[in-house]
């Protein structure tokens, strides 16, 4: 019987450049959702990772530095977690960042993968801030760098300045966009809230993160 309390192990893994006065303690403030989600009292407490080969959290004082290979055990309620603490980061960060989070269907095993059950694993990328612009600036280099990395099976990189310059036409006309609805006083559709990016259902399991 699948045991739908906990039915995920969720990785979360990512760096967050801060600003340089941010302190521990703002640090702890802003990843509360997550480690009181894990049932601990602190973030020194919560900040171990289920597995014993994950750095886990981990604040680095003098680079400035958030650093997040940690896993819990948890459901989809998760997901509102996620939410305030990237709504969190966006205060303390210096530029953009991502943050992968992968959500590992605990019941699922190979011999499920062998008899065609299709698994719930799922695969979120969340974006933190300063500001959209900053946001915006992770996403069209994290999207060059796919578009590029796969054009390159094909084509030789000095051939994609057009398809380059093509993505950031898009973006751009994101951003004027954005500009344009917060200048007119209305809640633009993704702002810098730790916006999400693609996720995927099912299919071929991501292999955990290992250090």
């Amino acid at each position: 019987m699948p045991s739908y309390d906990t039915p995920f192990e969720i990785h979360v893994h990512g760096q967050v450049a801060l600003r340089k006065e941010v302190g521990f303690e703002q640090i702890q403030e802003a990843l509360k959702p997550i480690w009181k989600y894990a049932g601990s009292r602190s973030l020194v407490e919560g900040a171990t990772s289920s597995y014993e080969d994950e750095p886990g959290i981990q604040f680095d004082a003098p680079g400035h530095l958030l650093q997040l290979c940690w896993t819990v055990s948890g459901g989809d309620d998760f997901r509102q977690t996620l939410d305030e603490m990237c709504m969190n980061l966006n205060e303390l960060a210096e530029t953009g960042a991502a943050i992968e989070v992968t959500f590992y269907d605990a019941d699922f095993d190979e011999e499920d993968e062998e008899s065609d059950v299709e698994s719930r694993d799922d695969f979120l990328m969340l974006f933190v801030g300063p500001n959209p612009a900053a946001i915006m600036q992770v996403q069209r280099d994290l999207l060059v760098q796919d578009v590029v990395n796969m054009m390159e099976r094909h084509f030789e990189g000095a051939e994609l300045g057009g398809v380059v310059a093509e993505i950031d036409k898009l973006f751009a006309l994101r951003f004027d966009a954005l500009v344009s609805s917060l200048d007119m006083g209305r809640t633009p559709r993704s702002g810098p809230g730790g916006g999400h990016g693609g996720g995927g259902h099912g299919g071929g399991r991501k292999p955990r993160h290992l250090h």
